[in-house]
């Protein structure tokens, strides 16, 4: 063998050896976000700063394709009504899962499919006592959307504390109970809240 064929094999090795032309990094490249990037993780919030501004709640975002509670505020002027309160504290929690997320939300993936500017009002004539009715009806929400509601309700003074929530829309249309389950919170794109007559 003479030292051009050699050359040329000691050539081809070293192509081989450097891989496909790809730079080495130091960071895993996984196609996703930088590694050193927190997803659906945020600092704790000054609960007695957050308890001057309304009364301490939480609602459901969705992060990762999953719903987390989050901290938020809702004002409720005191001496209101236990039924009035339940609905201003279900408004407030509209409200605040139809706001853009922060930007240290944002950052860590978190975003809402609750839009439209929905208001919430009270029972109708017939419908059971803590009925909340809404001005989309509940079956025109996307699976995400629903279970962001049920979620937040349900897990609220709005509702009554069993893990559920009797919501109705904007028709006659009967209400009906929706409960938030653990297959609700971890895929809630495909598992919508099951839901029962009342």
């Amino acid at each position: 063998m003479n030292v051009r064929h050699l050359l040329a094999l000691s050539a081809t090795g070293a192509a081989l050896l450097t891989g496909c032309g790809i730079r080495p990094t130091e960071v895993p490249t996984n196609f996703g976000p930088a590694p050193s990037r927190v997803h659906c993780s945020l600092s704790e919030p000054n609960v007695s700063t957050q308890a001057a501004r309304g009364l301490p709640v939480q609602v459901f975002l969705l992060c990762g394709s999953q719903l987390v509670a989050v901290d938020r505020t809702v004002r409720v002027p005191d001496g209101t009504a236990d039924s009035a309160r339940r609905v201003l504290v279900a408004q407030g929690l509209l409200d605040e899962l139809e706001a853009t997320p922060s930007t240290a939300e944002k950052e860590a993936g978190y975003t809402t499919d609750v839009r439209g500017a929905m208001g919430v009002t009270g029972p109708r004539l017939g419908d059971p006592d803590e009925t909340l009715r809404l001005s989309t009806a509940p079956s025109d929400l996307t699976s995400y959307a629903l279970a962001q509601i049920v979620c937040t309700f349900s897990d609220s003074t709005a509702a009554e504390g069993d893990g559920s929530v009797i919501l109705g829309g904007p028709t006659t249309t009967p209400p009906r109970r929706y409960e938030c389950t653990d297959e609700v919170r971890t895929r809630p794109g495909s598992n919508e809240p099951p839901s029962t007559d009342v």
